[in-house]
């Protein structure tokens, strides 16, 4: 329990950071069998977008959701959705997750579809 508890005490003070930004926030979840990732808007108040590895049209072709190859997916379809909603720069949330493995392929292929961190 305690490394929950560490993991949520560093979200904290991150998402305090990207309040002071301004910015919409790019969050990220993950979870044992799949990989979440919501865009808000600046004050939180709102989703502007949504992609997991749980949708159709990212889990076709994939073995699991719970690997780097199905974070990629879910990182260039984020950005996709973003960009059709009009926000090309985010402040990337990584939830107190290190940025390491499934949090940095997501991150990655939403930087190469066009996102600005």
């Amino acid at each position: 329990m305690e490394k929950k508890i560490a993991r949520l005490r560093r979200a904290k003070s991150t998402r305090a950071h990207i309040r002071e930004l301004g910015v919409p926030r790019l969050s990220v979840l993950r979870t044992g069998q799949h990989v979440y990732a919501q865009l808000f808007t600046a004050d939180g108040s709102k989703v502007l977008a949504a992609a997991n590895t749980q949708q159709t049209d990212v889990r076709d072709g994939l073995k699991n959701g719970k690997n780097t190859e199905a974070a990629a997916k879910v990182g260039r379809l984020i950005a996709e959705k973003a960009k059709a909603v009009g926000i090309e720069k985010v402040a990337f949330d990584r939830s107190g997750y290190r940025y390491h493995g499934r949090i940095k392929a997501l991150a990655d292929a939403a930087r190469e579809a066009g996102l600005q961190f």
